[in-house]
């Protein structure tokens, strides 16, 4: 009977070192949660601060596809090739939607 006693209170001593390390668990990870926030919102400025280099960038992408779009027409006029008017319009339209993905991507996120 003694040695069942035995191993009762040694189960039971178990039992309170698990239920202490599981409270100073929780407690630890309830104090990481304010550094977790701070965090965030440093990781948030930190993306926030991309976008205008990036968006600067999409325009200046946009202007050089313009320009190599415009002389890709001028050549096929000059050569007088029929398809002139679809190749003008879908470099035309590559430039637009670049300008206006960048500006709308600014304004949704920012």
């Amino acid at each position: 009977m003694a040695f069942y006693s035995l191993k009762i209170t040694e189960l039971m001593k178990k039992k309170k070192m698990i239920m202490m390390l599981a409270a100073v668990a929780a407690a630890s990870a309830a104090m990481a949660q304010g550094n977790g926030q701070a965090g965030i919102t440093e990781a948030t400025q930190m993306v926030t601060s991309y976008f205008d280099p990036g968006t600067k960038l999409i325009y200046a992408v946009g202007a050089v596809i313009g320009l190599v779009g415009g002389v890709k027409v001028y050549q096929k006029f000059s050569s007088g090739d029929p398809d002139t008017s679809k190749t003008a319009s879908s470099w035309f339209g590559a430039c637009i939607f670049l300008i206006v993905a960048a500006t709308i991507l600014r304004s949704f996120f920012l």
